[in-house]
């Protein structure tokens, strides 16, 4: 059997095992979604946002890249986010990276010629790294490196998201996230502590903190 048939007949068979345990579930489905929730993930395949979170169908806005990035000239994350926050007005928005992230590793390796586009993706990982040279090069062993320098990049994205117009003007500024997904055990680690509930227009521009806190999610 082909790959791609495989998961055709894996959706008809979720679809009527679904449909068997609660007949209404799609015609529920169809009239709508109100998710309270913006997942702003990586494209890695280990990482799927409902599947991690247990979450159903409906409950979360998704939108994946190569290392969670959120960059103001990207028009395919902001007019995910400016949909999110101004037509779905979701309560959340959870940026979540993850260790031994490809995207992360590769903005500590040199430039591959074979990847262009993914080079310009992450030209500003490479920048945020520099900024925190000295505390990544202290980190002897590569994998813990990279693994330290998912969690920087996962709280400068949740800075540039909060700080962003987008978020800023909205009627009702949703808190901002930022989680760890680590794949050894599959448990995510919040790594952001500010008072997210705070009116995040009234927020003055602060430098992301160099360590994560990692307070009970």
């Amino acid at each position: 059997m082909n790959h791609p048939k495989r998961l055709l007949l894996s959706n008809l068979a979720w679809s009527q095992e679904v449909s068997a345990r609660e007949p209404e579930f799609f015609t529920e489905l169809a009239r709508g979604q109100q998710p309270r929730f913006l997942w702003i993930g990586c494209s890695d395949s280990r990482v799927p946002a409902e599947r991690i979170t247990n979450a159903q169908p409906g409950e979360l806005f998704v939108h994946r890249n190569i290392a969670n990035l959120y960059t103001s000239d990207d028009g395919n994350t902001s007019s995910v986010i400016e949909y999110a926050v101004h037509a779905l007005k979701v309560e959340h928005v959870i940026i979540c990276g993850h260790h031994h992230c490809g995207g992360v590793r590769a903005a500590l390796s040199p430039p591959s010629d074979a990847l262009p586009i993914v080079n310009r993706r992450i030209a500003g990982l490479r920048e945020l790294a520099g900024r925190h040279r000295d505390e990544l090069h202290a980190i002897a062993d590569f994998d813990e490196r990279v693994d330290r320098f998912a969690e920087l990049n996962v709280i400068e994205q949740v800075r540039l998201l909060r700080e962003s117009p987008i978020v800023r003007r909205a009627p009702r500024p949703p808190q901002v996230h930022g989680w760890i997904f680590g794949l050894r055990a599959g448990l995510i680690t919040q790594l952001t502590d500010m008072d997210e509930a705070r009116d995040i227009a009234d927020m003055h521009a602060e430098p992301p903190p160099s360590v994560a806190v990692r307070d009970a999610a």
